[in-house]
């Protein structure tokens, strides 16, 4: 069989290329893939270089790597697409996002995925998708995009509507990685749950969740999450160790919703208006909200990636465990046709019915030789729906923004974020929403600011 080519945008994201491409090439069938790198950063896409040769060379891999900074020659004649980049980076953008936000009295987390943050980084980052979107349609159209690139939910709505053509995939790795924390507040073995998920991204729910008995039956694990949590032994510590965070939004979401929701609870804490509140110390304090979490994890990943590096320059080897990402298994599962299961972000068309039909869902889907199948889902508890339509109105709006060049509908998205109409007024969304588009002028489409 011959191998796939697999081109990486934003490959000088180093790390995050080099835990696909371990998981890759722990695929035999993957071994002698033809690897792309691509990012306009030359010096983050040479030490990309380096690693990834290094580890190939660990693993037994035997495939190429060729580099490029020419984004429509590296996706020529690729198989599959891996989008993993941020644009305007954590300087000047993101902190841009959190500083004069925070000036209104707008507290963030992460700012990423909803609100006002996730609303400018959609902005300034659909237009470089489609123009991936377009490269795609010349140069390799029969490829497969995994999209890794966040807001995931605006990012996938807007190629969906734009290019409905390229066949793509928004990956997130929230719907495993809960599930794995889940099986560990309750010392159980991850690979003995069983579970249906389904909503939007960084908004699905379990809506079962089951462990296997010793007779080879499945019970719910709901009860025991919610006895756990009532005794104190539940959440544990989080895997990542970052002790500024902690699951108890979630537990107690799962007290008032009957569910547990798929993302962590620093980043839901911003999709609803119930936990940060200007002059509400005592929530923060209750709830033990991060604030302004994200630059504080940028800063320690760009010294830790710094510390890798020369790690890395004086290793022998560089051998990478496989992880819990989705992306080496769409592969290997188109490119040899052996059949797996992931959670992928996809057009909604009715597969849950009681959401809007053109919206971003995030269900289970069958991978093949065919491609990626969704599957459908009907109905699900009509409270979970209308919470995740807070979120679908701001997604909506955003996009409509893009497709339509309608700034108008860039505020009109503000205003029906939930966590931004808890905490300002309307005149201060519109000034807060004026002073952020001319902050970050030089990284949007010309149309917004004329």
């Amino acid at each position: 069989m011959s191998s796939p080519k697999i081109t990486f945008i934003g490959a000088g994201s180093t790390v995050f290329v080099k835990n696909i491409l371990g998981d890759v090439f722990h695929k035999p069938a993957l071994k002698q893939a033809r690897v792309a790198l691509m990012d306009i950063d030359e010096t983050r896409l040479q030490e990309s270089h380096f690693v990834i040769d290094k580890l190939m060379k660990s693993v037994g891999a035997n495939g190429t790597i060729e580099c490029y900074t020419n984004q429509k020659e590296a996706l020529r004649d690729a198989n599959f697409v891996v989008v993993a980049f941020q644009i305007g980076g954590y300087e000047p953008c993101t902190v841009t996002d959190f500083e004069i936000c925070k000036k209104y009295g707008l507290e963030q987390t992460i700012a990423d995925t909803l609100g006002v943050g996730g609303i400018m980084r959609a902005l300034r980052t659909v237009p470089h998708l489609w123009k991936i979107c377009e490269d795609m349609t010349e140069v390799c159209p029969n490829a497969t995009m995994l999209n890794y690139v966040n807001p995931m939910a605006m990012n996938c709505w807007a190629m969906f509507e734009k290019y409905p053509h390229i066949k793509q995939v928004g990956l997130c790795h929230s719907v495993q990685g809960t599930a794995e924390e889940l099986a560990r507040d309750l010392d159980l073995d991850y690979h003995d749950l069983r579970y249906v998920c389904a909503g939007i991204n960084h908004m699905a729910f379990y809506l079962s969740i089951e462990k296997k008995l010793a007779d080879g039956s499945y019970t719910s694990i709901y009860p025991d999450l919610q006895a756990a949590f009532a005794n104190g032994t539940a959440p544990k510590p989080r895997m990542d160790n970052n002790l500024r965070c902690n699951n108890l939004i979630r537990y107690e979401m799962l007290k008032k919703l009957g569910y547990f929701v798929t993302e962590s609870s620093e980043h839901f804490s911003e999709y609803t208006p119930y936990f940060i509140k200007p002059n509400r110390p005592d929530l923060i304090e209750r709830y033990k909200v991060p604030l302004d979490e994200y630059p504080k994890r940028c800063v320690e990943q760009i010294a830790k990636w710094k510390s890798d590096l020369e790690e890395f320059k004086q290793a022998d080897r560089i051998c990478v465990p496989e992880s819990r990402e989705y992306a080496s298994n769409i592969i290997n599962s188109i490119w040899t046709g052996d059949p797996s299961v992931i959670y992928g972000n996809v057009k909604n068309d009715y597969l849950i019915e009681n959401l809007p039909s053109d919206c971003c869902v995030e269900v289970a889907c069958l991978v093949d030789a065919n491609g990626i199948r969704p599957t459908k889902v009907g109905k699900i508890p009509s409270h979970l729906a209308a919470l995740m339509q807070t979120n679908i109105n701001v997604q909506r709006l955003t996009t409509e923004a893009l497709i339509e060049e309608n700034r108008d509908r860039i505020y009109h998205a503000a205003l029906l974020d939930p966590h931004t109409a808890a905490a300002l007024g309307l005149e201060e969304i519109y000034a807060l929403v004026d002073e952020l588009l001319v902050a970050h002028k030089d990284w949007l489409p010309e149309w917004i600011n004329g």
